[in-house]
């Protein structure tokens, strides 16, 4: 009987992790900093949708959700998006002002993850966010009831139509149900592959003083 390999390859369609490492030296002393390092990493490597994270959020009662969203804007006081506030997400961040949040780049065999609380963006801030918006997807916002069920396609481009008729280029007022949310991190984990598994990770959290602290997690 011949000898079994006690070292199997890998099952077809796993991807061998070979394309970088983390260490303790290259880390940033702050993971806003570190964490811009790596979108300009992803930019740069022409991957798609660099901007795009997993938010994840809950009900009450422990219920959860995820879906992909894009980010506006990032730095030291947090990461800003932007929904419809009547939609599922909307509706659970009100009720529960907690996130989890996922960035991954599969061509740099990366991700980030995120947790922290939420807060809503002031009327002001929303407004100028939506005014730096494509005059049709101004119209979207209006047009979208965000996670509720609809007759049909039809009835949706209908809506868009009439939208269109009432409000020229310009002249789209911020829907009162639409805007800006923030996720704030109270930890940031930075995770690159590694061959056979054995991947880099570090977390920051914050101590008592406020100052990040980061460790290596183990894989």
């Amino acid at each position: 009987m011949a000898e079994e390999d006690s070292n199997p390859p890998e099952r077809e369609g796993h991807t061998e992790y070979t394309r970088g490492t983390l260490s303790e030296a290259d880390l940033k002393q702050d993971p806003f900093e570190q964490f811009a390092d790596w979108l300009e990493a992803a930019v740069v490597s022409a991957g798609d949708e660099p901007t795009t994270m997993t938010l994840a959020t809950s009900t009450l009662d422990g219920v959860p959700s995820a879906r992909i969203v894009l980010i506006d804007e990032y730095g030291p006081e947090g990461f800003t998006f932007y929904t419809n506030y009547e939609s599922r997400k909307g509706r659970e961040l009100a009720d529960n002002p907690r996130a989890a949040a996922v960035f991954f780049w599969p061509h740099l065999e990366r991700q980030v993850r995120i947790e922290g609380a939420i807060e809503k963006l002031s009327a002001e801030a929303s407004d100028a966010y939506h005014g730096r918006r494509a005059y049709k997807s101004q119209l979207a916002a209006w047009a979208s009831q965000q996670s509720k069920r609809i007759d049909s396609r039809q009835a949706l481009e209908d809506r868009m139509e009439a939208l269109q008729a009432q409000y020229t280029p310009g002249n789209v007022p911020r829907p009162p149900h639409w805007g800006g949310f923030r996720l704030i991190p109270r930890s940031f984990e930075f995770w690159q592959g590694r061959a056979h598994r054995l991947n880099d990770r570090f977390l920051y959290e914050k101590d008592e003083k406020g100052q990040w602290q980061t460790c290596r997690l183990a894989p």
